[in-house]
C-alpha cells in the first residue's frame, strides 16, 4: 500500500528550557537502548535519519534534526514502531516524499503518520510538554485539514493507552514519566525502564 512509502520528518522549532535538555533525552534513550538494542540517539543537522549499524559504526543511530527536542521524540516514535527487519534498513526502508504532495500523496502520508505521532503525543505528555501534530506539506496544492488529522492522532493515542504500548515504547514512556514527573534521577529512571525490558524478555524465554 502507498502509505508504507512515507514517513514524517519533524523539523520545526520548539521551545527549549533547562528542564528539557538534549543531554537528558539522549541519556534516557541511550541508557535504555544502547546495550539492549545497540541503538543510540544522535543530534543531527537539517534532516533526521535512521542509520543501521555498519562497518564504521557498531551501533544503530536514531538521528534527530537540528537539536530540536520535539524532533528527538518524533524520531524515537518511529523507531519504537519499526520492526526488527525495518531496523536493518536505512530510514527503515521508507521513502520520504517532501513538501508539495498532491491530495492522494498527502492522504497516504497522513495515514502512515497517525501511529508514530500518537506515540509522540504520549511521550510528549510524559515529559509534561505541549504536543503539536505535524502535517508536513508546506507549499502543497492540497489544503490540509489539520484538525481532522489531529483528531485521528489523538484517537490512536487513546487506543494505545487502552490496548497497551509496544514494548520499547512502553519502557521509554515509563522512563520519561519517572524522570520528568516523579523527579527521579536519570539512573533510577533508566533502571526502571530497563527492568520493564528485562521482565518482558524473561517472559518470552
Amino acid at each position: 500500500m502507498l502509505f508504507h512509502l512515507f514517513r514524517s520528518k519533524r523539523t520545526h522549532v520548539t521551545l527549549s528550557s533547562e528542564r528539557w535538555t538534549l543531554a537528558d533525552i539522549a541519556a534516557l534513550f541511550d541508557g535504555l537502548f544502547a546495550d539492549t538494542y545497540q541503538t543510540r540517539l544522535i543530534k543531527g543537522d537539517d534532516e533526521p535519519l535512521y542509520m543501521p549499524a555498519d562497518d564504521a559504526t557498531p551501533y544503530h543511530r536514531v538521528i534527530f534534526a537540528r537539536g530540536y527536542f520535539a524532533s528527538a521524540l518524533h524520531e524515537i516514535s518511529h523507531w519504537c514502531i519499526a520492526g526488527a527487519e525495518r531496523r536493518q534498513r536505512e530510514d527503515y526502508g521508507y521513502w520520504y516524499l517532501p513538501d508539495g504532495r498532491d491530495a492522494n500523496q498527502q492522504a497516504a502520508f497522513e495515514q502512515a503518520e497517525i501511529a508514530p505521532q500518537a506515540l509522540e503525543h504520549l511521550f510528549t505528555r510524559a515529559c509534561e510538554r505541549s504536543f503539536h501534530v505535524s502535517v508536513d506539506n508546506l507549499g502543497g496544492a492540497v489544503e490540509v485539514d489539520r484538525a481532522a488529522f489531529e483528531a485521528k492522532v489523538l484517537a490512536r493515542s487513546e487506543r494505545f493507552e487502552r490496548e497497551g504500548l509496544p514494548l520499547r515504547a512502553r519502557a521509554f514512556y515509563h522512563t520519561l514519566e519517572r524522570f520528568y514527573q516523579c523527579s527521579e534521577s536519570l539512573e533510577r529512571a533508566v533502571t526502571a525502564g530497563r527492568a520493564m525490558l528485562n521482565q518482558a524478555s524473561s517472559v518470552r524465554r
